[in-house]
């Protein structure tokens, strides 16, 4: 029997998905030993504000976004719950469906990870998945640097990305990914001001946000 492919979870809200998700999930499948890229869209994440757009029209920007590539699937099963969503709990879902022997990576960049030790119960999440943090040429943590209880993990679980296969859970890794620095604030906001995005969203992905009017002025959440 083969042994299970890697498979990359690439989380958040999408609110809407651009270009920077992208260029992470692409750089993630260059760079490491996945077997695919599970997108998985939150509902009302129990770490941030809730989403502007509505679970449907986040929904139908990612599958425009994917479509196209046989490595990309997305899990639609968070986007429906009422409950604040936490990786955690996610994770232990899909261990629960999966089993305790399928490799599984969060697939992050530095900010996030940095913030690791503000999530709920972040220290199980390393008996759950492998961590491979996206990295920019020239970036440097606004905030200096990873908390002394980061560090500390990083040191004990830095690994080779070819190791990820080796066991299910618990390894840290680092991968490079082209310079783009988008965040789905930086467009919203863009859009709302009549602004110029077509750099920064996929083509199609622009296209439904201007057919359901989407992110402006009008529609924004005060």
């Amino acid at each position: 029997m083969n042994a299970p492919g890697l498979i990359g979870i690439l989380g958040g809200t999408f609110d809407p998905v651009h270009m920077g998700h992208v260029a992470l999930a692409q750089a993630a499948l260059a760079r490491l030993p996945l077997s695919e890229v599970l997108w998985l869209p939150s509902g009302s994440p129990g770490h941030r504000d809730s989403p502007v757009a509505s679970a449907t029209d986040r929904l139908a920007m990612l599958r425009l976004a994917t479509e196209g590539d046989a490595r990309y699937r997305i899990d639609e099963s968070e986007l429906d719950r009422g409950e604040p969503t936490y990786t955690v709990l996610t994770l232990e879902r899909m261990r629960a469906q999966m089993g305790n022997a399928q490799p599984l990576v969060l697939l992050l960049g530095s900010d996030s990870f940095l913030s690791l030790p503000t999530w709920l119960r972040w220290r199980e999440l390393f008996d759950l998945a492998h961590f491979a943090v996206a990295t920019r040429p020239g970036y440097v943590p606004a905030d200096g640097g990873p908390s002394p209880e980061l560090s500390a993990e990083i040191a004990r679980r830095s690994a080779r990305a070819e190791q990820l296969t080796g066991r299910a859970a618990g390894r840290i890794v680092r991968f490079d990914m082209p310079p783009v620095d988008i965040s789905a604030s930086t467009v919203r906001a863009t859009l709302a001001a009549g602004g110029d995005v077509r750099n920064l969203l996929p083509t199609a992905v622009l296209a439904y946000i201007e057919s359901q009017r989407l992110y402006t002025e009008e529609t924004r959440k005060p």
